[in-house]
């Protein structure tokens, strides 16, 4: 399958005959999101922004990173709001797949409260999606469905997640079975019928937690 590149600035690429990729998993391509075309210091294109729970909407930018592992820039959400129940979440306009995989590379850099990267996937809103995180804080790697604005766990993993440093995590989901990735190795493999249907993809933090995030890539499955 040849990879098809985009960026938040541009969006999805166009297909070959000059038509654009649809929210549909019969179209819809490869795609990588890697914010290097995006104006640093300002919100990246292609996106939208919500909240879960309580306390300020997250403040999501593109920022200039040296250690960036593509290109110059990664996106940030910088608001460190300590609002316990807080859920901040940047969500790609288009496509919308039920069966994927996704991966995005995240570097905890700072949080007291807490220190969560995350991936959303089949995402309806703000309060209803899939999520799987890694947490710098509580050394863990979990799967969560979000019903109603209510997180609750379908499993976990225990082990070290370093703040400071850039980790790979993926999902990969087909049906009713995900299996999650964390740095290359699988940590999570469990089942749930809650969201069947497409929804968009994109990635989340918690509280007070300052994240970095580059090369946001989604394959249909």
């Amino acid at each position: 399958m040849k990879m098809l590149r985009a960026t938040a600035m541009t969006g999805l690429v166009a297909l070959g005959s000059g038509a654009a990729l649809a929210d549909d998993a019969a179209v819809a391509k490869a795609t990588t999101w890697s914010f290097d075309s995006d104006k640093p210091d300002k919100p990246p294109a292609g996106f939208s922004f919500g909240r879960t729970g309580n306390g300020r909407g997250g403040k999501w930018l593109v920022l200039a990173a040296r250690d960036a592992p593509s290109g110059g820039n990664v996106l940030a959400q910088v608001d460190a709001d300590r609002t316990d129940y807080r859920f901040p979440v940047a969500v790609a306009d288009a496509p919308s797949l039920a069966d994927l995989a996704l991966s995005v590379k995240c570097k905890p850099v700072s949080g007291a409260v807490d220190q969560g990267c995350g991936l959303v996937f089949r995402y309806q809103d703000a309060d209803n999606y899939y999520l799987t995180r890694a947490n710098a804080l509580e050394d863990n790697v979990n799967l969560y469905r979000v019903k109603r604005g209510n997180r609750q766990q379908i499993k976990g993993w225990s082990g070290k997640v370093k703040s400071g440093v850039w980790h790979d995590l993926e999902i990969e989901a087909k049906g009713d079975h995900f299996v999650v990735t964390f740095d290359g190795k699988q940590v999570i493999d469990a089942a749930d019928k809650t969201f069947t249907q497409a929804g968009k993809v994109g990635v989340w933090t918690k509280a007070d937690s300052v994240i970095h995030f580059d090369d946001l890539k989604l394959e249909p499955r």
